[in-house]
């Protein structure tokens, strides 16, 4: 229990302190709701055809709780560069700010570890959600016509009512981040 205590703590202390430089020149705290009731985090990579397939419903999350929540785009790849970074929020129309994880220090601190994932964290930077966006691959290489659910939404939801994120909550399925454990 100690340990468990020691290492919140820790998780706490470090998310506050941790800055990440964007693509548009400035640097984020990616933990920082300001006004905002939690801060939505998709771990995506260019070279990832799965995270391909999720762009337009991640930008339409963006629009459609970027007024309530603090949305980025995180790159943790460390051979992404700002150039590509850029290209691939252009080429995607990405509507979220988004952010070079390149030192992996965020995706480690909230373990994330596969593109496309999410992690919704609270204004005080415990995770409240993380996993899929919703259930269009249901495997690996096993990609559906169409979601059937919506994962991500319906957390949204609930932590915007101040209410239980919904379990269970199913891991996410795409490319894995290279460098991550």
């Amino acid at each position: 229990m100690k340990h468990l205590l020691c290492a919140l703590l820790l998780l706490t202390s470090f998310a506050s302190a941790l800055e990440l430089p964007a693509t548009d020149g400035k640097s984020y705290d990616p933990a920082a709701v300001s006004d905002k009731k939690a801060v939505v985090l998709f771990f995506v990579s260019p070279f990832c055809s799965t995270t391909k397939s999720f762009m337009k419903e991640i930008n339409q999350i963006t629009a459609d709780y970027s007024d309530r929540v603090v949305v980025y785009l995180v790159h943790s790849d460390p051979e992404i560069t700002n150039e590509v970074a850029m290209e691939h929020a252009i080429l995607s129309e990405v509507k979220a700010t988004v952010l070079l994880d390149k030192e992996q220090a965020l995706a480690k601190q909230v373990q994330a570890k596969i593109t496309p994932e999410v992690v919704v964290l609270s204004a005080k930077a415990e995770t409240l959600y993380k996993g899929r966006i919703n259930d269009l691959y249901l495997g690996p290489t096993k990609r559906q016509r169409a979601a059937t659910t919506k994962d991500l939404r319906d957390a949204l939801d609930a932590i915007l009512s101040s209410k239980p994120v919904p379990a269970p909550q199913e891991p996410a399925h795409g490319c894995k981040i290279g460098g991550i454990k």
